[in-house]
């Protein structure tokens, strides 16, 4: 199972919110880029970048820093926020990113979705899964949908999607713990591989997720935890191996 630590992105800075909420902000870092490298050099695998920008705006708001990110370290990453248009997904793959996460225009159009998996591929191309009470939320997770979760993602698996970030937003940057039951319904019943984000606080919530890795659980998303010292990515990642 692979951890990604997290660099949100908000006005040209490292952030993190609280349930998504832009009023509930912390500022971490003014240099993306410069956490993007210790993150890398702590040992991290991947990286896990969403511009809330584009996420609240609809269209990217960070390329720059993105850039700066993609000139700094020299592991994969991934990023998301905004992309809801076919030249926003070319120019982030442009830029470095090895795969890009589509959520808002998933829900909006899935023909949209489609298109991707068929330029580009199903490797290149994620699902944003995020819940609110059951139900998708878009918009940068401002609006709930009237669409059940774990339909839109067999409808995603069916259109060939393969793997998707699942977030209950709920939980995000509570340090409360992931939705450990919504999480194992996702992967047993969606067919789809999961990344699991929203309240990874604990070393021992790293273990259980682990423990759903023969289910499809193959990743977890940590970034308040990391930022506030809650968690060492080292240890995250060494129990995330299965070594402690």
């Amino acid at each position: 199972m692979i951890i990604y630590p997290a660099i949100d992105l908000k006005e040209g800075q490292c952030v993190r919110l609280v349930q998504g909420k832009a009023e509930k902000k912390t500022v971490y870092s003014s240099d993306p880029a410069a956490m993007a490298a210790s993150f890398q050099e702590q040992g991290a695998q991947w990286l896990h970048v969403v511009d809330l920008d584009g996420a609240f705006q609809g269209r990217c708001g960070n390329h720059d820093v993105i850039q700066k990110i993609a000139a700094q370290i020299t592991i994969p990453f991934q990023v998301g926020g905004g992309l809801r248009q076919l030249e926003d997904v070319e120019n982030v793959l442009a830029m470095g990113a090895r795969r890009v996460i589509i959520g808002t225009r998933a829900v909006t159009s899935p023909a949209f979705v489609e298109d991707l998996l068929y330029r580009f591929g199903a490797e290149k191309i994620i699902l944003g899964l995020d819940a609110r009470d059951g139900m998708v939320a878009i918009e940068g997770w401002v609006e709930k949908s009237s669409l059940p979760v774990l339909d839109f993602a067999r409808q995603m698996r069916n259109l060939g999607v393969k793997t998707a970030i699942y977030t209950d937003v709920s939980r995000d940057g509570l340090l409360q713990g992931p939705n450990l039951a919504a999480i194992q319904q996702m992967a047993e019943q969606s067919g789809l591989k999961i990344i699991a984000s929203g309240g990874v606080s604990s070393l021992e919530n790293i273990k259980s997720l682990k423990k759903m890795e023969p289910l499809g659980v193959n990743g977890a998303i940590i970034g308040k935890a990391l930022y506030d010292g809650k968690i060492a990515l080292k240890n995250a990642i060494q129990a995330a191996k299965g070594e402690e």
